[in-house]
């Protein structure tokens, strides 16, 4: 793959809640378009320009903060995407994995959950990762914890041996990370694997994020030189 087409395009889809406040909606109904906008953008990036690896922040581990009317519709519409994501994507052949941890997910989530991963395990036409119930720095912990209980020698752990236990390893560094309506902070977003993204935030809301809005993000993402410090 050419140096200026991003492996790994990591979104922070943000916004929907001020969408829908805009046009005297019920914050409800930006999560609802917003999902729409995921799954149009995401087939387009994965389907059309075969971007290899993309990856959604679809529920903080901090969101549970969130009302329980607003809770329990993210997890209803979480077990929709992963229904209605499942039969497109993988028609595709798009495998699609779940970056997060599992506790307090109830067991619709986790059996939709298994049901996605197992199904697509074996695509090879691009990986949808969703970040589900998921913080970065979490993440960082497990990985330490899982290095700790198998005993690993302190004296030999390196930065590959150390990712291997994040969650999905198999899912590159974030080549170029967007994030939409304005804001300008990554709020925990894969933070091992943003060591060295190239970051765009986009002033605009989620849902009103298009195809048009991605190349525009690849295009100026080919006009960036990435110098990994050097």
């Amino acid at each position: 793959m050419a140096d200026n087409i991003p492996k790994h395009i990591g979104i922070i889809m943000d916004g929907n809640r001020r969408w829908a406040r805009q046009r005297g909606l019920p914050t409800l109904k930006g999560h609802l378009q917003g999902y729409k906008t995921a799954h149009d953008v995401g087939l387009y990036l994965l389907k059309d320009q075969k971007i290899p690896f993309v990856s959604y922040f679809a529920f903080s581990s901090e969101n549970w903060s969130r009302t329980e009317e607003e809770i329990g519709y993210l997890m209803k519409l979480v077990l929709r995407a992963l229904k209605e994501f499942l039969e497109e994507f993988h028609k595709e052949g798009v495998k699609i994995v779940v970056l997060g941890q599992r506790d307090r997910l109830s067991r619709d989530v986790l059996a939709a959950i298994d049901k996605a991963e197992q199904t697509t395990k074996d695509n090879q036409n691009g990986t949808l990762a969703l970040c589900f119930n998921y913080g970065g720095q979490q993440e960082i912990v497990d990985a330490a914890r899982s290095l700790i209980d198998s005993g690993v020698d302190s004296k030999k752990l390196d930065i590959e041996i150390f990712e291997k236990q994040l969650y999905h390893p198999e899912v590159p560094p974030v080549d170029l990370l967007i994030r939409t309506s304005g804001e300008e902070r990554i709020s925990g977003f894969m933070l091992w694997r943003a060591a060295y993204s190239e970051l765009m935030f986009v002033n605009k809301h989620w849902p009103d994020f298009s195809v048009e809005d991605a190349d525009a993000a690849l295009a100026e993402y080919a006009h960036r030189q990435r110098r990994y410090g050097k």
